[in-house]
């Protein structure tokens, strides 16, 4: 038999390394050469600069190629990165907010959306409601999603609209492929300017949150002294 080998089958060989008597030998253009011993095989390649390099040991004779090491790894690499790539599979991530949530925990769900848009995830983004505010005009609380969703800086685009769930209500959004991705120093600007924005709107949502969130807690206190 042509090959007992027991070592790591993902090692490549080349040149003496070949442990097969004799080899289906392929040129540098991909030419069949025929079945030839591996001796004379590793010398014809020596002849012209080049390696003997085993492609295929399963085969009866191993199939080998006479061609450049250097490339050959370069173009093994990239067949890796290639299958890596293609195997990449989109999962649906998930953030919550909920009126009150503090600017700054805002800004950092924003960012990790951001993130999670550049890598090509789907973001499930609802607006957790609690007391209240399950009661108030489905125009406001979706105001208040969409008022978040303008933190996000990655181009995005909607993929499921705006609904009712039993926490309250949701989106799915994805990355907008057809515009570019903002670069980290783009982003960065993006924020900045964002968040200026905000500040000079008076506080923005923030402060109709801690607002709302104060007249929440003085009616259960309410609540409780009439009990």
């Amino acid at each position: 038999m042509y090959n007992q080998r027991t070592e790591d089958t993902t090692k490549v060989y080349i040149n003496e390394e070949i442990r097969a008597p004799e080899v289906r030998v392929m040129g540098p253009d991909g030419a069949n050469l025929g079945v030839m011993r591996t001796w004379d095989a590793v010398q014809k390649a020596r002849e012209i600069g080049l390696d003997l390099i085993e492609v295929s040991a399963k085969a009866v004779p191993p199939v080998a190629k006479i061609m450049d090491y250097g490339k050959f790894t370069y173009e093994q690499k990239k067949k890796q990165r290639d299958v890596r790539a293609h195997a990449f599979v989109a999962e649906t991530k998930s953030v919550q907010v909920k009126i009150g949530t503090g600017e700054r925990d805002k800004e950092l769900k924003a960012e990790r959306i951001d993130e999670w848009l550049t890598d090509g995830h789907r973001v499930k983004v609802d607006l957790f409601l609690w007391g209240r505010y399950k009661y108030m005009e489905a125009a406001f609380l979706t105001e208040r999603l969409y008022r978040f969703l303008e933190m996000v800086q990655v181009p995005y685009k909607i993929a499921e609209p705006v609904q009712r769930s039993p926490k309250g209500y949701g989106c799915v959004i994805e990355r907008d492929k057809a515009k570019p991705l903002p670069t980290a120093e783009e982003l960065q600007r993006a924020r900045a300017a964002s968040k200026k924005a905000r500040a000079q709107a008076g506080g923005g949502a923030n402060e109709e949150d801690r607002q709302s969130t104060g007249a929440e807690t003085e009616t259960h206190h309410n609540t409780e002294a009439t009990a």
